[in-house]
């Protein structure tokens, strides 16, 4: 049922209360507030394009949580006695105490909201069924959503309304019960309709009641945010088949893509695509069902001219993925009785630290399998420099764009089974410094932001039934479904779009900010030594500190803040040149190539370097590894060493300043290594130590 406005609902709007009404909960004064204000805003008037934006994703408020309880299973921080945080339990199970979502959004208040454009916001904002005392239910799970919703829109608003334009999607603990949402229009969809009537386009009200999905126009006539409804995709879903069959939601959720973005094609638009539930798929296991990721995978490849990036939640650590255009199987997506479905297993629900490590295992594994980047500059004017290369080097990737892959970025959570975590994307606006903003465009319009087509226009925009001959040639002889509509491609002679080579609207990188619960908590002594990764059992993580008692009787917190954890424009090891596929598909090729590496028994000495580095500072251990690194890992062969002697003659200067000399003689495998234990390091935030590390790698 939807819910309705009253004046205690408006209360909420309030982050600073969101501690002070609980359904069902008693209040208590355990849980810090922090009110967050409009005071110092930047006036709507004087609001520009800063080309950033903030993802946030899985805050999972628990308005059970009570400080110094127990990190237990079937507990929950909820009761008894433990080293629950003011802030919340880091590395543990339990979910996010109302003093962290209010210290966030004060936080994103006062350090984010006057510098930058957007937000996208990917869901699960309602705590996990992990108590049998006090189980969820539907309206306590749709009243949270509602305050949350309010407190976002007090936060990037001014006294005249919304003036940073929030993108929201639901997460599988989202709706009641988890993971199943039935097709639409259902009571589900009305309600949240309602919720998130700030954020919806009204003239998309009625697509969304119908299946969950819309769009907004971040930067109008430039730059949409598509919001996609991922239950329909999840293959946990037991209120849905597959996304073959038209009468099913997860068809008609991409048939309205393709119309969407299509039309987006002809007006000169782009796009991001995000949601809850990201397409993640290796060897052996996945999230979506077998159709779904094969018509996403389609879709982004047709539409590769349209799509700046895809970004997700739902799995807690840091990664990304890539996907395979080779692996697109047409004839999987025709709607026939005797259809061959997928041999992959579904992933488990709730991934612990061990689960999270065996996927990131399997993900290294098909790395392996990547093919060699090979490095080749592309001048201003998009030629290219000639260099010596492998014969069709280029075409294992898909032209010198590595057009045959996709990039998925998947961003850490709030809720602290790690450390709460914000991520901040710069985006290129060169040419669109004086591009009208959203909130110009609202206040001008009055409402209407976007110019979705009429449902006269869907016919009109319906593209042709034919594959185009790339996808054709592997699937020549195979019978086309006539409920299969394969979008145009880009153009003949179409220059690739911004996830693939450096222009206007590409991702240039992002910063990646985390609040260190342990120091901000001070309730934990220093930890012991030897380590305690926490692990209590297999779908319960009670955290690090399970066996530890805070060390005051009081709550003694200290002031909340977020830190930088690390940049992609300046990591040491990552070397990333900006966010397009060609530069995570290399960096994807180098952790791949530590497998082979490991097998080969080339790194056995890692953790005797490991204990050798300076363990002083865990930031600082990792960061001295690129002193250490030579050209072999990076520089593939064909790639120009344009800045080789540079770095010979910075590595000249800063050897023996203060280094620590290793005995023996480290080897190209072993240099290797030390990406995937970095890769490893943010994959988890920052909360594992080197010891932890070495047991992960």
């Amino acid at each position: 049922m939807a819910l309705k406005k009253s004046a205690w609902a408006w209360a909420w709007a309030m982050p600073g209360l969101l501690a002070s009404f609980v359904i069902g909960a008693p209040t208590t004064g355990n849980q810090i507030v922090l009110q967050a204000s409009h005071d110092g805003s930047q006036p709507a008037s004087q609001r520009k394009l800063h080309g950033r934006f903030l993802h946030i994703t899985d805050l999972h408020p628990d308005e059970y949580y009570k400080v110094h309880t127990s990190t237990e299973e079937n507990i929950a921080c909820h009761r008894g006695k433990g080293p629950a945080g003011t802030y919340g339990a880091e590395t543990s199970d339990c979910d996010s105490p109302l003093a962290l979502v209010n210290a966030t959004l004060d936080w994103i208040t006062a350090n984010l909201k006057d510098s930058i454009d957007f937000v996208v916001w990917t869901g699960d904002s309602a705590r996990h069924d992990s108590d049998e005392e006090v189980p969820r239910h539907d309206n306590e799970i749709l009243a949270m959503n509602e305050r949350i919703a309010d407190a976002f829109v007090n936060t990037f608003s001014d006294d005249e309304g919304l003036v940073v334009p929030v993108v929201p999607t639901f997460g599988n603990n989202d709706i009641y019960p988890h993971n199943i949402l039935q097709p639409g229009p259902n009571k589900i969809l009305k309600t949240y309709t309602d919720v998130w009537s700030n954020f919806i386009p009204e003239e998309q009200r009625h697509s969304f009641e119908f299946g969950g999905w819309f769009y907004v126009e971040v930067i109008p006539q430039k730059l949409a945010v598509f919001s996609l409804n991922t239950l329909y995709f999840f293959d946990r879903n037991a209120g849905i088949d597959d996304c073959a069959h038209s009468s099913e939601p997860g068809y008609k959720q991409f048939e309205w893509l393709r119309v969407q973005l299509q039309f987006l094609r002809q007006r000169g638009m782009k796009a991001i695509l995000m949601g809850h539930v990201p397409p993640a798929r290796t060897s052996g296991k996945q999230l979506w069902h077998e159709t779904c990721w094969q018509k996403y995978t389609l879709w982004l490849q047709q539409y590769r001219d349209v799509v700046v990036g895809s970004l997700y939640g739902h799995m807690n650590i840091d990664h990304f993925l890539l996907q395979d255009t080779r692996d697109i199987d047409i004839s999987s997506l025709e709607a026939m009785p005797n259809r061959q479905r997928s041999t992959r297993e579904s992933m488990e629900e709730e991934l612990s630290a061990q689960s999270s490590r065996d996927y990131l295992m399997e993900l290294r594994e098909d790395w392996a399998k990547l093919p060699d980047v090979q490095e080749h500059d592309l001048e201003k004017s998009g030629k290219k420099k000639k260099h010596k290369k492998k014969k069709g080097g280029k075409n294992k990737i898909g032209g010198p764009y590595a057009e045959r892959y996709q990039l998925t970025l998947i961003s850490p959570s709030i809720v602290p089974n790690y450390f709460p975590t914000l991520r901040v994307f710069d985006y290129n606006i060169t040419g669109l410094e004086e591009t009208a903003t959203w909130v110009d465009s609202m206040r001008v319009s009055g409402r209407k932001t976007s110019s979705s087509p009429k449902q006269d226009d869907m016919r009109n925009l319906e593209l042709r039934h034919e594959p185009n001959m790339e996808i054709s040639k592997k699937n020549k002889g195979s019978p086309q479904s006539p409920d299969l509509h394969i979008p145009e491609p880009p153009a003949k002679g179409a220059p690739p779009g911004p996830a693939y080579y450096p222009q206007p609207l590409t991702l240039r990188g992002f910063t990646q900010y985390y609040a260190n619960l342990t120091y901000l908590n001070n309730d934990i002594a220093e930890d012991d030594p030897e380590g305690n990764d926490g692990a209590s059992g297999a779908h319960w993580d009670a955290g690090k500190h399970k066996d530890k008692l805070p060390k005051h009787d009081k709550p003694k917190p200290r002031k909340f803040g977020f830190e930088v954890e690390y940049t992609t424009f300046d990591d040491k090891i990552y070397k990333l040149k900006d966010l397009t596929v060609r530069s995570l598909l290399r960096l994807a090729h180098r952790i791949g190539q530590t497998s082979e590496a490991e097998s080969n028994g080339l790194v056995e000495d890692k953790h005797e370097d490991y204990d050798n580095e300076d363990e002083d500072d865990e930031n600082e251990e990792f960061d001295a590894v690129e002193e250490e690194s030579d050209d072999d890992d990076d520089n593939e062969e064909g790639e120009e060493e344009s800045d080789s002697e540079f770095e010979i003659e910075k590595k000249k200067k800063k050897k023996g300043k203060g280094k620590k000399k290793h005995k023996g003689h480290k080897g190209k495998g072993h240099k290797k290594i030390k990406v995937w234990l970095h890769f490893l390091r943010h994959a988890f935030v920052s909360t594992k130590s080197s010891e932890e590390l070495k047991d992960l790698a």
